[in-house]
């Protein structure tokens, strides 16, 4: 009954044993597979709920629950956009947590930074590959922080991309950015800066990932683009933030990860219910109904799953077992004796002292 800790450490040895390619191309199967499985009836998920403040910054700490198959995993999520500056953090910090629904026992502990970023992108991956034009070539990316490599490391595993064009409006994030993604080992990939109305119009797929704030303007409108382009957007994660521009999303098929929580906090907060399409898993389990999707405007309205971090700590905990990585520790008070609290500092009546 001991519960299995991950440190940091422990995640980047998995990482470096595993590869990170083989990682993302893992996650990316196991989450479709996810996906294609989905049923309501075996898997609660309730939207996400937390608290949003202003002070002492501006930001949310949240929790993110799911249950399916004996086992409740929840996400506990910061997301403080000003991290990077005042602190030099991450956006999102983090930490995911499975336990067992026969005994209530903490199976185990992992980071949520990382893996939250892995999984969003592989989402965008899995959507586009039932969404996006399959030639497609050229890959936009608008935000270029933590997120957009994740992004584009998903969506180069799914797609033999050519061209990345990168935009954000923090000239120190732009300036980076191709040497972030030289990680990615992506040879023959040309990645340029370049303004969000080429983005627009030249790319096949693009992926939103901004920190725009509440009540701001679209990233952009009115801008011509290919007819079968493809939008994961992933940005949108506050109510009344949000980073499409509504006529540009009337013009889309728009499909939601979870439409009860896009609704709330996603792109679908702009829209009325009918112009809202079909959930991803919808457009997965019954692929043949959305075929002529292809080849027309498409947005997956990507708020994030609870069910993506459950199949996230899943992947990792089954490699760390593998491994033989982290630590066994006894967290829980076991009692020896299960109705009485105090029980370890009992002294059985007689014992000499």
């Amino acid at each position: 009954m001991k519960t299995i800790v991950l440190s940091l450490d422990d995640t980047v040895k998995l990482i470096r044993e595993i590869g990170h390619d083989a990682l993302m191309d893992e996650m990316i199967d196991r989450l479709g597979r996810a996906f294609a499985t989905y049923n309501a009836r075996d898997t609660v998920m309730p939207p996400r709920d937390g608290f949003h403040y202003k002070q002492p910054a501006t930001g949310l700490v949240e929790w993110m629950p799911v249950m399916e198959n004996g086992q409740v995993s929840i996400k506990v999520v910061g997301y403080h956009p000003e991290n990077p500056t005042r602190h030099n953090l991450p956006t999102i910090l983090g930490t995911i947590s499975a336990y067992d629904t026969h005994t209530g026992h903490l199976i185990g502990i992992v980071d949520g930074t990382f893996l939250t970023a892995i999984r969003t992108a592989a989402a965008s991956a899995v959507a586009s590959r039932y969404l996006a034009a399959p030639h497609s070539k050229t890959l936009g990316i608008i935000g270029a922080g933590a997120q957009a490599i994740a992004q584009v490391h998903a969506i180069s595993r799914e797609f033999k991309i050519d061209t990345v064009l990168f935009f954000d409006i923090d000239a120190a994030a732009a300036a980076t950015f191709p040497d972030r993604c030289a990680v990615l080992g992506l040879e023959n990939v040309a990645i340029k800066a370049a303004p969000i109305a080429e983005i627009v119009s030249e790319s096949d797929i693009i992926c939103t990932a901004t920190s725009i704030e509440v009540g701001a303007p679209p990233l952009f409108a009115d801008l011509p683009a290919r007819p079968w382009l493809h939008v994961n957007a992933a940005g949108s994660d506050f109510e009344g933030k949000t980073e499409l521009d509504r006529d540009f999303l009337r013009g889309a098929l728009v499909c939601p990860d979870l439409k009860e929580q896009a609704i709330l906090q996603g792109e679908c907060q702009q829209l009325a219910e009918d112009e809202i399409g079909p959930e991803l898993v919808e457009v997965i389990q019954h692929p043949t109904r959305w075929d002529d999707a292809r080849g027309k405007r498409t947005v997956f309205d990507s708020t994030g799953l609870a069910l993506e971090d459950h199949v996230a700590i899943n992947m990792v905990l089954d490699f760390a077992r593998e491994l033989d990585l982290g630590q066994m520790i006894q967290i829980e008070n076991l009692s020896a004796d299960p109705k009485n609290p105090y029980s370890f500092l009992y002294v059985p009546t007689g014992a000499d002292g």
